[in-house]
């Protein structure tokens, strides 16, 4: 303790919304991953329609051309902790997918939570924006919540900058909060 500062009470965060990023140019493949994940995670509650992804080829080679991004969130709230395991899983899945013949993954999937301030995504790649959680997995701030919307950041990825996507995460915000609202009348804790 520094001189006459109070002592930090340690608190935890509530449960989060487990969500990810689906990308593929098979919409089949989008199908066979949405229902392993489901076997996972359970059931999704809210998903997009998929969408073009055309803001890089950086995937071209290994998946294919005219990929599509989809992004899900599931009903069942998560711990924040959960989220290294949720990538290990995610990652699993993509390398039982993956082509025998070329090794090219069919499907992309990027898993992530959207909780009320921010929304992180999980990933394999440290930069110097993202912070180690654990096993090998970051975490990357994608969104910060202000002023009623989710904002983008400097590194927020393009596809996520676009509005439908935004629209989609702040509707899986509002589903959350209705969750987050539900549990709090259970145990009896203050309103949000």
């Amino acid at each position: 303790v520094c001189g006459d500062m109070p002592v930090g009470k340690i608190t935890y965060p509530p449960p989060v919304k487990l969500i990810a990023g689906l990308l593929s140019a098979h919409p089949e493949k989008l199908d066979v991953a949405l229902a392993a994940l489901a076997q996972d995670f359970g059931p999704t509650d809210l998903q997009s329609e998929p969408t073009a992804f055309d803001h890089t080829d950086y995937y071209a080679a290994e998946m294919g051309e005219n990929l599509k991004r989809q992004y899900v969130s599931f009903a069942k709230l998560i711990g924040r902790e959960s989220l290294p395991a949720v990538k290990l899983l995610t990652k699993e899945l993509e390398a039982k997918m993956t082509d025998p013949v070329t090794g090219g993954r069919p499907v992309n999937v990027d898993p992530g939570y959207v909780a009320l301030e921010q929304m992180v995504l999980a990933t394999t790649k440290g930069y110097g924006h993202r912070v180690y959680l654990k096993d090998g997995i970051y975490g990357e701030l994608t969104y910060r919540y202000r002023n009623k919307s989710y904002r983008p950041l400097d590194w927020t990825y393009p596809d996520y900058r676009e509005e439908g996507a935004i629209n989609f995460f702040n509707a899986v915000r509002r589903r959350y909060v209705e969750q987050i609202r539900h549990l709090r009348e259970l145990d009896g804790t203050p309103a949000l």
